[in-house]
C-alpha cells in the first residue's frame, strides 16, 4: 500500500513539474483555442455578444481612436435589423511571453452583411493582443486591423507547434512593471528619434526583428524586415514626414513581450501644420538578446474629420 501510494505521489509531483515547464506551450495552445472560440461565438451568438464576452474590462477598441471597448459598445447599441451580420476569422500566427500571461494573434477576417450572403462584403487581417486574467482566462486587451482586397491564397488551418523552445520562466518577484512600461514607451520614442536622425529604412532596420510583420490599410501584410521596410518607404513620399505619440504600453511579467499603442500623423515637410493623415497604431515588441525589437507594426487611418463618426 505504502509503495503504491509513494508511486502515485511521485507521478503527481512529476506531472506538476512537467506542467510547469510546459506552461508557455500550454499558454500558446490555450490562446489559440480562445481565439477560435471567440470566432465561433461571433458566428453563433453575433459579433457584439462575442466581443463583449472576450474583451477585458480595460480592453481597447479603436473607434477611430482608442476607447474602452466595453464602455463604447454599451453606449452604442446595434440598431434592430432583419439581417444578421457575420464576421469570421481564424488565427494565422500566435505567440506568448515566457510567463504565459501575454500573447498576440493575427490572421485573416472576412465580413458578410448577412450570414446568408454567398459572398463577403469585406476582407482584411486582424491583430489582437491578449492578456491572462486573474481567473486564468484569456481576454483581449487590444484589437486593431486592416482591410484589403479578397485574398487569392487558400485558407490555412494553422496549428500551434506541438513543442516550444521557450525557456521555462520562474517569477522571481523582482519585476517593477511600472518602470518596465515606462522603458518600453521610451523605446518607442527612441524609434521616432532614430527615424528623424537616420531615415525610415535605417531606423526600422535597427529597431525591428528580421521577421517583422507590417500591416497597412489596403495591402496584404508584409512579412520580413526587407519587405516591410520597402513598403514603408514606398508609402511615404520624400516631401512627407511621419510622427507619432505613444499613449500607453504593457508587457509580460517576464519582460520579453510587450506592446505600445498611440496616434500617428503624416504631414508635409514644408508645411508641418498641414496634416495629410492621422490614425492609430499598435506595435508589438519582443526582446531579442536583451533588446526590445518590433515584431509587428499595424496602423489604421482615421476618417477625414468631415467623415468621422
Amino acid at each position: 500500500m505504502k509503495t503504491a501510494l509513494c508511486l502515485v505521489c511521485m507521478l503527481v509531483v512529476a506531472g506538476n513539474a512537467t506542467a510547469q515547464k510546459s506552461e508557455p506551450t500550454s499558454a500558446l495552445q490555450t490562446l489559440v483555442e480562445t481565439e477560435r472560440s471567440f470566432a465561433r461565438t461571433a458566428a453563433e451568438r453575433g459579433i457584439r455578444e462575442a466581443f463583449l464576452a472576450y474583451i477585458a474590462e480595460d480592453g481597447l477598441l479603436f473607434r477611430p481612436g482608442a476607447v474602452n471597448g466595453k464602455k463604447w459598445m454599451n453606449e452604442h447599441p446595434v440598431p434592430p435589423s432583419q439581417k444578421r451580420p457575420l464576421l469570421s476569422w481564424q488565427p494565422a500566427f500566435a505567440d506568448v511571453a515566457q510567463a504565459g500571461d501575454l500573447g498576440y494573434t493575427f490572421g485573416p477576417w472576412e465580413f458578410k452583411q448577412d450570414s446568408a450572403d454567398e459572398k463577403a462584403a469585406g476582407y482584411g487581417h486582424f491583430v489582437t493582443v491578449w492578456k491572462k486574467q486573474s481567473d486564468r482566462s484569456w481576454k483581449f486587451a487590444v484589437d486593431l486591423g486592416i482591410s484589403h482586397a479578397a485574398p487569392t491564397d487558400p485558407k490555412i488551418d494553422w496549428q500551434p507547434p506541438a513543442s516550444s523552445r521557450i525557456k521555462p520562466w520562474k517569477d522571481q518577484g523582482k519585476t517593477d512593471l511600472d518602470v518596465a512600461r515606462s522603458d518600453l514607451l521610451n523605446r518607442d520614442r527612441e524609434l521616432l528619434k532614430a527615424l528623424a536622425a537616420q531615415g525610415l529604412m535605417k531606423a526600422y532596420a535597427s529597431f525591428s526583428a528580421t521577421d517583422l510583420r507590417l500591416f497597412r490599410e489596403s495591402s496584404y501584410p508584409f512579412e520580413g524586415l526587407a519587405a516591410s521596410s520597402k513598403a514603408l518607404v514606398a508609402q511615404i513620399s520624400d516631401d512627407q514626414q511621419l510622427a507619432w505619440e505613444p499613449l500607453s504600453a504593457d508587457l509580460s511579467r517576464s519582460e520579453d513581450l510587450g506592446y505600445t499603442h498611440g496616434t500617428y500623423s503624416l504631414s508635409s515637410k514644408q508645411q508641418p501644420e498641414k496634416i495629410i493623415e492621422r490614425g492609430s497604431y499598435v506595435r508589438i515588441w519582443k526582446k531579442q538578446n536583451g533588446v526590445w525589437k518590433v515584431v509587428l507594426d499595424v496602423t489604421n487611418a482615421w476618417p477625414p474629420p468631415n467623415q468621422a463618426g
